[in-house]
């Protein structure tokens, strides 16, 4: 655990500049911008990073950010904390004095609030570089929605050309749970996903003789069950899938003909790497049976997405214990099972040993609240305080234990 003293340290120092780091957030809400967009967001970043001493690479993926502390203390492990820059393509219905400037882009994912709690930890960490005994990364990156932002940071050096991180840890808000509680599980944490779009050929026709047509309305209709009940009887109950048909477009409704083609999109999850390969392949093998089987054809295309993200028991225990020193033993918990979004920080998993964790910020005073990706999400902005208290605190940790750890 973190001494006494320096837990105190840091969040004495963290008070001091809390409405700063509000209005770093506020700043990020109120220009939006989407992946490798992120020019106004990377500039904003970098001059703080530059304004505490930090030293800070720009351009890396095109608009993302690394910064690098090294610490005064001897040591040679060296910690990556990473935070994601880009908004969404949501049109803002929040009515906040600082909602989004730009119609259509808004920041309804909490990555405003991840930035400014890192910028705010990169502060924190600068003002405390005596503390570190080694060496703390700080990497803010485009494009995580859907584009694969941290992938692509990876490619281009972000583990190998800062010092390689032995532990990366990252935070991910959540406005549905209590403010400040911190939680997250060993494992799998988070979904990995992909993308399918299958079409439909058959044969246009005048309804009221579908026999001189191959009509792929029915087709397409005995595709979308064919899925449900592939994941329900061929997935493991313990490895769980998802397979969600999120669209069907057929015909048009001011005119009385069978359709040519109908086409079908949709997402697909799955909490193993396994799970994930067998559906890849499934899918394109019921669609094109069921096609064929009355006399059509499916053309299916399916896109890969993120991996599952797979946190490090020793990892989660350290912010189990970090947590609990911060904030109380009743504000983290383990969850008992994965949840079914996905994250691109899968990536970074993948290669080195870390820990995702989510952040309560659930708005006071409201009944129902609404989720990420929702026109009307809104933060309780006070849990961002313990957003960047945690940041330093894992980062003091793990640089000082994490061979302890493993």
């Amino acid at each position: 655990m973190i001494e006494t003293a320096v837990q105190d340290d840091v969040l004495t120092s963290l008070k001091a500049s809390e409405q700063e780091i509000i209005a770093i957030r506020r700043d990020i809400h109120s220009h939006p911008e989407t992946a490798f967009e992120e020019t106004r967001t990377a500039a904003l970043v970098a001059a703080k990073l530059r304004e505490w001493g930090v030293d800070t690479h720009v351009g890396i993926a095109t608009t993302g950010v690394v910064g690098t502390i090294r610490g005064r203390r001897e040591g040679k492990r060296a910690i990556g904390l990473r935070a994601d820059m880009d908004a969404l393509f949501i049109h803002e219905r929040t009515g906040l004095s600082y909602e989004s400037r730009h119609a259509g882009k808004m920041h309804a994912c909490g990555h405003d609030g991840h930035t400014a709690m890192l910028v705010g930890a990169a502060r924190l960490l600068a003002v405390h570089r005596d503390r570190i005994a080694g060496r703390v990364i700080f990497a803010f990156q485009p494009g995580e929605e859907g584009y694969a932002g941290a992938r692509l940071m990876i490619e281009e050096g972000l583990l190998d050309r800062y010092g390689t991180p032995d532990a990366a840890f990252a935070i991910h808000v959540s406005p549905r749970d209590s403010s400040g509680e911190v939680f997250t599980r060993p494992g799998t944490l988070m979904a990995g996903a992909g993308t399918f779009r299958i079409i439909i050929k058959g044969r246009a026709g005048h309804p009221a003789e579908p026999h001189h047509a191959l009509d792929p309305i029915p087709i397409a209709s005995e595709i979308v069950l064919a899925l449900q009940t592939y994941v329900t009887r061929r997935v493991k109950a313990f490895e769980p899938a998802v397979v969600t048909v999120t669209a069907i477009q057929a015909g048009s409704p001011e005119v009385g003909a069978i359709p040519e083609t109908a086409v079908l999109t949709g997402t697909i999850r799955a909490v193993s790497e396994e799970t994930l390969d067998r559906l890849f392949k499934a899918v394109p093998e019921l669609a094109m049976n069921i096609a064929s089987a009355h006399g059509a054809e499916a053309e299916v295309r399916v896109d890969p997405g993120y991996p599952p993200a797979v946190n490090d028991p020793a990892v989660v225990e350290a912010v189990g214990e970090v947590s609990r020193g911060l904030l109380g033993k009743d504000h983290f918990r383990l969850l008992p099972t994965p949840i079914m979004p996905s994250e691109d920080f899968s990536y970074i998993l993948q290669r080195i040993p870390g820990a995702m964790a989510f952040l309560g910020a659930r708005p006071e005073g409201q009944g129902a609240v609404a989720d990420v990706h929702s026109p009307q999400m809104i933060l309780n902005e006070d849990a961002m305080a313990v957003g960047v208290a945690l940041h330093a605190a894992m980062a003091l940790h793990l640089v000082e234990n994490y061979g302890r750890l493993h």
